[in-house]
């Protein structure tokens, strides 16, 4: 199917590895094609009960969407109109849909670094899912780092974390360890990363249909042994800052806090750019009252401002490409952008009829 995907069944179950080492499985075009192919037969097929992904590396479950493709598909054509560029954005948040709704239990081993667009093929519809991470996880949505915002279904999942746990994690981009993760809701089981071949050879002994709750026993004793959560530790002033109206206040307030955890966040958002932070804010605020089908529509049009304005293309310019790491933010600072810049990125593209994401 791709030479960075591979599909084969065990005992009923389909698993699915991913394996593009050097890259910590950043999807491809291709990837998203094969990782979708798969899952459509196996929903189909009566011989497979469940559905687990993982990777062949420790390293990485997937640290996100190829962005140096981004980059160079983004400067093809005038205004970031790769077709390329726009397939990719539309089938990887239709894979994301898909793997939401997936009928069948679907097991994500999320060992290593997991961000962005790994957490589109990790975060499925709770009825189903089985979110596992280990002790030796880097899950972040760190896309306002690159001029981007949390997309892949992130104004759904990060709208949904307990109180203002997403705006911190979607404004922020900072990486959580398993306890964190375990605290937001992010994952469902912990199992140390010493465990994970024991855990695989139970995935490879036991028939699909059991392999929930087997793998819900074998989870069990390990449960507590995550660590604790800094999320759960700053959850006061976690609300305290990112509980106010706007970026500016949230970066405001956090300048009044000396407490280390606090100047940590200051600093990160410091960097991030100010107009995708802003647009970040204004699009978990809308998430909280859309479905799936919705968030997603919201943020393929999102995407396609996003490369018209360019801010992405230079985020990965300075973090990428020249690796410079000091992006020219379009506006610089957080006092210049204004509502009606935020606004602009929400309007649509396509009418309702003929948005790409329209039949989901």
């Amino acid at each position: 199917m791709s030479e960075y995907v591979h599909t084969r069944l065990a005992q009923r179950s389909g698993i699915v590895t991913l394996d593009r080492p050097k890259a910590l499985n950043s999807l491809s075009l291709e990837m998203v094609r094969a990782l979708t192919e798969a899952l459509i037969a196996w929903r189909d097929d009566p011989a497979v009960d469940a559905v687990v992904i993982g990777s062949s590396s420790e390293k990485a479950l997937c640290a996100g969407g190829d962005i140096r493709f981004f980059h160079d598909a983004g400067h093809a054509t005038p205004m970031g109109g790769s077709a390329l560029l726009e397939d990719f954005f539309t089938e990887e948040y239709a894979l994301n849909h898909l793997i939401h709704f997936y009928p069948k239990p679907y097991i994500a081993l999320m060992d290593g670094v997991v961000m962005g667009g790994g957490m589109g093929v990790a975060q499925g519809g709770p009825e189903c899912r089985i979110r596992i991470v280990t002790d030796k996880i880097k899950m972040a949505m760190p896309e306002v780092n690159i001029g981007l915002f949390p997309d892949v279904g992130g104004s759904y999942f990060l709208s949904r974390a307990p109180g203002h746990l997403g705006y911190y994690l979607g404004l922020t981009g900072l990486t959580i360890g398993a306890a964190d993760a375990l605290y937001a809701g992010l994952a469902d089981r912990f199992v140390p990363q010493a465990q994970m071949a024991a855990l695989a050879a139970l995935i490879e002994s036991t028939p699909g249909a059991q392999l929930r709750e087997a793998i819900a026993r074998f989870a069990a004793p390990f449960d507590g042994g995550a660590g604790p959560a800094t999320l759960q530790t700053e959850r006061d002033s976690i609300e305290r800052h990112f509980s106010a109206p706007s970026v500016a206040a949230i970066m405001a307030s956090l300048e009044g806090d000396d407490a280390p955890f606090a100047q940590k966040a200051l600093a990160a958002m410091r960097q991030r750019s100010p107009l995708m932070m802003s647009v970040t804010h204004e699009l978990l605020k809308r998430g909280a009252t859309m479905d799936v089908a919705d968030c997603l529509r919201m943020e393929r049009t999102l995407v396609r401002h996003n490369f018209a304005h360019g801010e992405v293309l230079e985020g990965v310019r300075a973090l990428v490409i020249d690796k410079d790491n000091a992006p020219r933010w379009n506006p610089p600072g957080i006092a210049d952008v204004d509502a009606g810049m935020v606004e602009r990125f929400f309007e649509p593209v396509w009418p309702a009829h003929a948005h790409p994401l329209r039949h989901l």
